[in-house]
């Protein structure tokens, strides 16, 4: 594909009667690909202004960027282990980044890595990288989930900005009306809806790994009670995270389960709105926990390494990681980069930079696709009323054993 879509973007030039002032650079210096998914009239605008800044930096590497829609880039690298046609450099959805390191998809850069003077990245972020403890990647850029509450509702309530599970039930009891539910999250049949389960089983001691648990249990008991008592709508199972910053911004939720990524659709949609952001309610007698989202890029399987290297060491470095994470809406990975300092002018941001630091990555695991869907699956059939927590919690952890 690398040969190929490179072959494409000749032809086109040479076709064109513009032919870009950059052409006879690229043509001097050693030309690598750069897959990634940030859409053109939103992230991708900053990916690009940040591959031509490091165009022009330096003389030895021209990076020609290429959007692919996510799905369609998934299926890409797919097409590419077997096919040999893959980009020099590779973005990729951190807990998908194990799938397709076990598939062959990335190169082993540990030694790279190590033999670098740059390793300052968080724990948690780096962690999503390694597979059978070699590195396939590093971190572009990352997320994590929050309490996103309408300030002027809780006011109106006499309700504080609730930190424990308990607090959070009374929260929503006091504010769910006739037209606004106390409480939206996403319980879709995706990854999302895992994504949005993971902070409440990870407080309650649950884990994946052991959904069968008693901890794991109380977390999707304590989710299934705030459906049944009507203070989150049932229609969550068919929810997006897009569609809960909807029912937010519309007043038709006092509370939601989101993240940073949603404060653009918020200034679009309620531009007015006075809201601000807390850390996910923990269990009881538990901590609080959030979860990794967000992007690392890699290198190739039969990239020219070297190139690619200088590249993404580039990119994520530390000046650079702050810069264009704050443009797409993500926080840095980087354990150097101050982000409560970056964001001062921001409180919601800062949250999230508070909130970071602990979020837990989602995996990692080559078999992620597969323990997800037991997740989700499971979170479905309880909140649907398939069956009770206990089955489906059973029929999850015994589906994750069989596959070994």
């Amino acid at each position: 594909m690398k040969k190929a879509l490179t072959a494409a973007v000749l032809v086109s030039m040479l076709a064109s009667l513009a032919v870009p002032a950059y052409a006879g650079e690229a043509a001097e210096k050693t030309t690598i690909t750069f897959w990634h998914y940030m859409s053109e009239d939103k992230e991708g605008q900053f990916v690009n202004q940040a591959v031509e800044e490091f165009n022009s930096s330096q003389d030895e590497v021209f990076v020609e960027a290429q959007y692919l829609p996510r799905e369609e880039l998934m299926k890409q690298y797919t097409i590419g282990v077997v096919s040999g046609e893959l980009p020099d450099v590779g973005m990729v959805d951190n807990p998908d980044h194990n799938s397709y390191a076990s598939m062959g998809v990335f190169e082993d850069i540990t030694d790279l890595y190590t033999g670098s003077d740059d390793q300052h990245f968080l724990e948690g972020s780096i962690g999503s990288c390694y597979y059978e403890g070699k590195l396939y990647g590093v971190p572009w850029g990352n997320n994590c989930l929050g309490l996103f509450y309408n300030v002027d509702m809780l006011e109106a309530a006499g309700v504080e900005v609730p930190t424990t599970w308990s607090e959070l039930e009374a929260a929503c009891e006091k504010l769910t009306t006739a037209d606004c539910y106390g409480l939206a999250i996403s319980a879709i049949g995706n990854e999302e809806g895992t994504f949005q389960y993971m902070p409440w089983l990870l407080s309650a001691g649950g884990s994946v790994e052991d959904l069968g648990s008693d901890a794991s249990k109380a977390s999707m008991t304590y989710l299934k009670g705030l459906i049944d008592k009507g203070f989150v709508n049932k229609e969550c199972v068919s929810w997006t995270q897009a569609d809960c910053e909807k029912q937010f911004a519309s007043g038709q939720a006092a509370m939601m389960i989101n993240g940073p990524w949603q404060f653009s659709g918020l200034a679009a949609d309620a531009p007015d709105l006075k809201y601000a952001v807390a850390q996910v309610p923990k269990a009881d007698d538990g901590d609080y926990a959030s979860i990794l989202g967000g992007e690392n890029i890699g290198i190739c399987t039969g990239a020219n390494v070297e190139a690619a290297w200088k590249f993404i060491s580039w990119i994520t470095g530390k000046e650079k990681s702050a810069d264009i994470c704050k443009s797409i809406g993500r926080l840095s990975p980087r354990d150097d980069v101050d982000a409560e300092a970056l964001y001062a002018d921001d409180p919601n941001w800062q949250i999230f930079a508070e909130i970071m630091p602990n979020a837990q990555s989602r995996g990692p695991s080559p078999k992620w696709p597969e323990l997800s869907q037991a997740v989700y699956t499971a979170q479905q059939e309880v909140f649907t009323g398939q069956k009770d927590v206990d089955t489906a919690m059973n029929d999850a952890a015994a589906a994750i054993a069989a596959l070994g």
